[in-house]
């Protein structure tokens, strides 16, 4: 064994999220039903370990909504599943809040590929998670989340790293107490969820920990950025049948419009729910609509403060 890999053995060994659980080592030989109550109560205790975080949460969505306010990126990073999440929370945002593509954007290591295969040494790469940001050409106004479990991966800290040097708002993400990602970034949030029930399996409760945070990054993010109308999702993307039919639901909920009206509103707007909306409750024409919006910098609250002056 190589001294190499002795020291990440040791290292690995003193992860809670990787620790041994020697009570569970006989769960192969329980009932199916009896290993699904185990897991069951290990997921149970998931989200209480996220409130313990929530005040580092709130001051990292409110820095994030600050920089994206101004034209700044979200980008994830990460490997293995904290990289495929950070893929899915990103690719969820388009179609959800009608953001650009590369509003909000995920690195996983290795590329495209590796969110189905394994990519063999890319989350050891520091220099492959700087070359992925420099393609992004960072600015001050972006922001960086570093995704990682153990908290120790060379790419998502890499990737913090580089990303503070040039100036960008940083986040690290971990389920290890006192972990590298999170020293090294601005924002530092360890959910420390504890040992899974399959020894070492971080797609398990350390997963839905990371999915459950993202989630929040992302939403309470696009709310600050007035995204949403209370809690209907104005800025949805109606690129389908049953998004076309939530389009019209949001507009009947927001305005309690009848159905001509709303079908008048939206097709005077273009689809635009949000723009629907406001020419029904402030009773401005299409074009006016657009026009408080992009004054009022996409905000339908304050769009109509501004419509009723």
């Amino acid at each position: 064994m190589t001294s190499h890999s002795h020291d990440l053995r040791t290292e690995l060994a003193s992860l809670t999220t990787e620790a041994f659980r020697p009570e569970l080592a006989d769960i192969d030989q329980l009932s199916t039903l009896d290993i699904a109550r185990l897991m069951n109560g290990e997921d149970a205790g998931v989200p209480a370990a996220v409130a313990a975080q929530l005040p580092r949460i709130a001051a990292a969505i409110d820095a994030v909504a600050a920089r994206m306010s101004r034209g700044g990126r979200l980008v994830y990073a990460g490997a293995g599943t904290a990289g495929r999440l950070g893929v899915l929370d990103a690719s969820e945002c388009p179609p959800t809040f009608n953001t650009d593509p590369t509003q909000v954007v995920g690195l996983i290591a290795g590329g495209p590929t590796a969110m189905v295969t394994s990519v063999e040494g890319a989350e050891d790469s520091e220099e492959l998670a700087r070359q992925d940001l420099d393609a992004l050409k960072l600015g001050p106004d972006d922001t960086v989340v570093g995704v990682s479990a153990s908290g120790r991966t060379p790419y998502a800290v890499g990737a913090v790293e580089h990303a503070r040097a040039l100036g960008a708002l940083t986040v690290g993400l971990a389920c290890n107490e006192n972990s590298a990602l999170a020293a090294a970034a601005e924002h530092g949030i360890e959910v420390v969820v504890g040992p899974e029930l399959i020894t070492g399996s971080t797609r398990l409760k350390a997963g839905t920990a990371q999915k459950l945070v993202l989630n929040m990054i992302s939403t309470l993010t696009m709310i600050r950025l007035g995204k949403t109308y209370g809690n209907l999702m104005v800025d949805v993307r109606a690129s389908n049948d049953k998004l076309r039919a939530r389009s019209r639901r949001i507009v009947s909920l927001a305005t309690g419009a009848s159905d001509e009206e709303i079908e008048r509103a939206l097709t005077e707007t273009g689809g635009e729910v949000k723009n629907a909306i406001l020419t029904l409750l402030a009773g401005v024409d299409g074009p006016t609509a657009a026009r408080l919006l992009e004054e009022s910098d996409g905000h339908l609250r304050a769009a109509l403060a501004h419509a009723a002056d």
